[in-house]
């Protein structure tokens, strides 16, 4: 299972992070779940703990953690964060997904 993270990506996440209280997590959690217009959405969220059976890694200090769901379905993906003039957030280019949403939020 791969999944990377832009140096942009990592950067505007640890500085979100830093921006968190202890209480809303130590660990940046990437999820995908049943939703959005293509059949799976993406998530990010914080996360204060792990799972037993999340997968832990560590991008340039930044921790991120998912579910073996997630992980495969992700498997492979670049996350990006980009600035447009019709807005900036986190972009994911998942090769596996066989059809995404304009907004690029969610895939089936």
């Amino acid at each position: 299972m791969t999944i990377q993270l832009t140096e942009k990506a990592i950067e505007v996440a640890k500085a979100a992070l830093l921006e968190t209280t202890s209480e809303e997590g130590e660990y940046l959690r990437i999820s995908v779940h049943g939703g959005g217009c293509a059949g799976f959405k993406y998530g990010l969220s914080f996360s204060a703990d792990t799972d037993e059976n999340d997968l832990v890694m560590d991008y340039d200090g930044l921790k991120v953690v998912t579910d073996v769901f997630t992980a495969t379905q992700i498997s492979g993906t670049v996350i990006d964060y980009e600035e447009t003039l019709s807005g900036s957030g986190f972009r994911f280019n998942n090769p596996t997904a066989k059809r995404t949403c304009g907004c690029g939020s969610s895939f089936g």
